[in-house]
């Protein structure tokens, strides 16, 4: 996958780019967690999480935000992250103008950045949010969530109680007109050291039956 350098509101930002060999693809962003944290582009959960989306046939990016790694600018407390990943899905749609609809995928602190920008891009039209940091962020901007998606968290997550995501769940399933769907990983922490794959299952399985990209049988399939 190319490295590429794309503009951003701060200064240059680094990337990692997958273009699609199918014409006019479906895009998705993928947004990594903390950066004070030691959250980076190349972190496990958001690197599986862009490759799930490669499989499925979309023109995918991740990116690190300000600061981290090549990137320009300095962490932002999430303002500027989320303009960072606006100026991100601006990049894929200029040289993708055709592109049908954009999922956005984020894990940890991405997750929330990410679930803001679904708030204020209306072509985003599904999310992958993997342990959403519900007990460290306010989430009562989705109100109301504007589009469908899939949260994945640990049953044992050590940074995020799973009371407090499953607690922002029930709040969003209130909501009408769309569909959380609501996956528990029993066993796994915060970043998924063993159950990697069940993370991966578990999107290709959601992205199946929402009509995400190219249909996929995940590996656990069989298990």
């Amino acid at each position: 996958m190319p490295e590429i350098i794309f503009n951003g509101p701060a200064g240059r930002l680094e990337g990692r780019y997958t273009h699609s060999k199918t014409p006019n693809a479906p895009l998705a962003i993928v947004l990594h967690p903390h950066p004070e944290y030691g959250g980076t582009m190349n972190n496990k959960v958001t690197y599986y999480m862009f490759q799930t989306f490669v499989e499925r046939g979309f023109s995918t990016l991740r990116f690190n935000f300000r600061g981290v790694g090549r990137s320009q600018g300095a962490f932002d407390k999430g303002e500027g992250e989320l303009s960072d990943a606006a100026s991100a899905l601006d990049w894929m749609q200029s040289i993708n103008p055709n592109a049908p609809y954009v999922w956005v995928g984020g894990f940890s602190f991405g997750a929330w950045i990410g679930m803001q920008l679904l708030m204020r891009r209306p072509e985003i039209r599904g999310f992958i949010s993997v342990a959403p940091p519900a007990n460290m962020y306010d989430f009562s901007f989705l109100a109301p969530c504007p589009t469908s998606g899939l949260i994945i968290q640990g049953g044992k997550d050590e940074v995020v109680p799973e009371p407090f995501v499953d607690k922002l769940v029930q709040k969003l399933r209130t909501q009408r007109g769309i569909e959380v769907d609501y996956r528990l990983v029993d066993g796994a922490g915060h970043f998924f050291k063993s159950e990697i794959d069940q993370v991966t299952f578990n999107i290709h399985d959601h992205m199946n039956k929402a009509g995400g990209g190219r249909r996929m049988m995940p590996a656990l399939a069989a298990a």
